[in-house]
């Protein structure tokens, strides 16, 4: 049974500093939808090397989100929104514009974070369990199936029309903080993205790719 998003209330007043794995799962989650729109497969049969094809064939993407949090300590869901961006073979990069201005930048192993007027960078290999995450969905959008099937175990569920890929991190030290991500859409394109954190917080991520030129 699929899970959905519950009806709110309306965003808290948090204020916002996320943490780090939760700001670089989010990251890279997000910037999977940027790459939806691309050209379906025709009769093909639809399985996951078929969408991993379809993941392969954009070198680059776009996209407006709107993300909205569930967490445990807070008595109203927390909403975001801002610009996702993805360029092959490595660059990710969430530009959150609500409730405050923030950049996330991910180039290879090295993350730039700027908040607040401030900048600061640190490396992939420090965070070894977010490290496995972004390197999973990094496969997802250049379409390496097997480096997907490395970090997570993978369901396809649904048609062509109506999907949902099911991903569990198989790496413990990421299953403690993530236990499952939900990527759902149609054809070539991600609609959501439900990602259910260990601890029980959870997020729902509403896609909308931008137009291209």
């Amino acid at each position: 049974m699929s899970r959905r998003d519950p009806h709110h209330r309306g965003p808290a007043r948090p204020t916002w500093r996320p943490r780090r794995r939760g700001v670089l799962t989010g990251l890279a989650l997000a910037t999977l939808a940027a790459l939806g729109g691309t050209p379906a497969l025709g009769a093909a049969p639809w399985d996951l090397a078929a969408l991993m094809r379809l993941m392969a064939a954009r070198k680059s993407g776009e996209a407006r989100f709107r993300e909205t949090k569930t967490v445990a300590m807070l008595d109203a869901p927390v909403t975001s929104s801002g610009i996702l961006r993805f360029a092959a073979p490595d660059m990710l990069e969430m530009h959150t514009l609500e409730p405050s201005e923030q950049r996330l930048v991910v180039r290879g192993r090295q993350v730039s974070v700027e908040l607040d007027g401030r900048s600061r960078q640190f490396d992939l290999d420090q965070a070894p369990a977010v490290g496995a995450l972004v390197e999973g969905i990094r496969a997802t959008l250049v379409g390496d199936l097997a480096g997907l099937q490395r970090a997570y175990r993978t369901r396809l569920q649904g048609e062509r029309a109506r999907w949902t890929l099911v991903l569990v991190p198989r790496l413990p030290a990421a299953r403690a903080r993530v236990s499952e991500i939900d990527v759902s859409g149609s054809e070539a394109s991600v609609h959501e993205i439900a990602v259910f954190q260990a601890d029980g917080d959870r997020s729902w991520m509403r896609i909308h790719e931008l137009s291209r030129p």
